[in-house]
Formats: structure tokens, C-alpha cells, sequence
């Protein structure tokens, strides 16, 4: 082979390996190191605290059962929101002032609310993407009232005072839109 074939040989053979290196995707990456790999931070959990029993004689395991001093997500959240009632204490007798607030709240909602409000929701008409895009803008309104005729209705009012009349004697003059009819109208 010659000197510019084997250059050439050289150059498809690195592209080649270099395609092949593409292919792999971030594997690549993280097998030489180049990436960083954090911890989830709402999976990591934490254990609670271990304690010695009241006597030496201590349970024996089970596999796969749950610890009994730890707490799941809902218990740890009541404990969070109300601790004298997460660990299955009452609250007590509400107070005056929690009576009158719920007394004001009015009657309670059925006990259907959550199917009915999902029935409703599903019967509202929805626009679909591809409107929303084209039709972001709102139509435009038509004005509130009648458009009046300034120059008749200086007129009219020059007239009445001439006359002697009250300003609100005769029709009040307003300009009517024009009517467009089939292809006129694009002109």
C-alpha cells in the first residue's frame, strides 16, 4: 500500500472507531468517570434510632417485617402536623371557638363530591392543543354600544338650540356598519 492509502485506511478506521465510541452513549461517560452520580434525595430515608428494650430478653426476628419503632410516610406526617394525636391520642373536646367555625362552614359536602365534580369536569369542553396555539388571542369584541355620527349629531344639537329645544329632543344619529356580502366583501 502506499503511503496515502494507508493515511487514508488510518483516518476511516479512527472515524469508524470513533462511530462506534458514539454509539455507546453516556456509559461511555460514566465508565471513564466524567459524569457525577448524586443520591436521589427523596429516596434516601431515615432509620430510627435504636433503643435498647426494658429487658434483656430480646424478640425474635422476622424477615421482611417491618420495624416497629419506625413510623411510615402518613404517621410521620401526623406526627409532623398534630403530635398529640399521631400516636393514636385524642385531641380532646373541640372548643367553642372551633364549634362556631364549623358551624359557619356550613353543611357538609356529600359524600359523593369527588364523583361528581370529576363527572362534571369530564362534560366540560375542552380546546384542543392545536386551537390553543392558533387562537391564542381572544376574538376581538364588538364595541359596548352604538357608534354615533359625530358631525349629524353636532348638527342635531346646533338645530335644537336654534330651536329652543332640549338637547335629548329628535333620534340621536349613528353610523351603521356595512353590511359585506359573499365575495364584495374580500375587496
Amino acid at each position: 500500500m502506499r503511503l496515502p492509502d494507508r493515511m487514508m485506511a488510518a483516518r476511516l478506521l479512527a472515524a469508524a472507531s470513533l462511530l462506534c465510541l458514539a454509539g455507546c452513549g453516556g456509559d461511555v461517560e460514566r465508565t471513564l468517570g466524567l459524569t457525577r452520580d448524586s443520591p436521589d434525595e427523596f429516596t434516601v430515608t431515615t432509620r430510627a434510632p435504636l433503643s435498647m428494650p426494658p429487658d434483656e430478653a430480646l424478640p425474635a426476628p422476622h424477615p421482611g417485617v417491618a420495624r416497629p419503632q419506625e413510623l411510615t410516610s402518613q404517621q410521620s406526617a401526623e406526627a409532623a402536623l398534630a403530635p398529640d394525636t399521631a400516636l393514636g391520642g385524642t385531641a380532646g373536646p373541640d372548643s367553642s371557638g372551633q364549634e362556631a367555625l364549623v358551624g359557619q362552614a356550613g353543611p357538609s359536602a356529600p359524600s359523593n363530591i369527588r364523583n361528581t365534580v370529576d363527572a362534571e369536569a369530564a362534560q366540560a369542553p375542552r380546546e384542543s392543543l392545536t386551537d390553543r396555539l392558533m387562537f391564542w388571542q381572544p376574538p376581538p369584541q364588538a364595541p359596548a354600544g352604538a357608534v354615533l355620527d359625530p358631525a349629524k349629531e353636532s348638527e342635531r344639537l346646533r338645530e335644537n338650540a336654534a330651536l329652543g329645544q332640549k338637547p335629548t329632543a329628535g333620534d340621536t344619529p349613528i353610523i351603521q356598519p356595512k353590511k359585506s356580502s359573499g365575495w364584495l366583501g374580500l375587496f
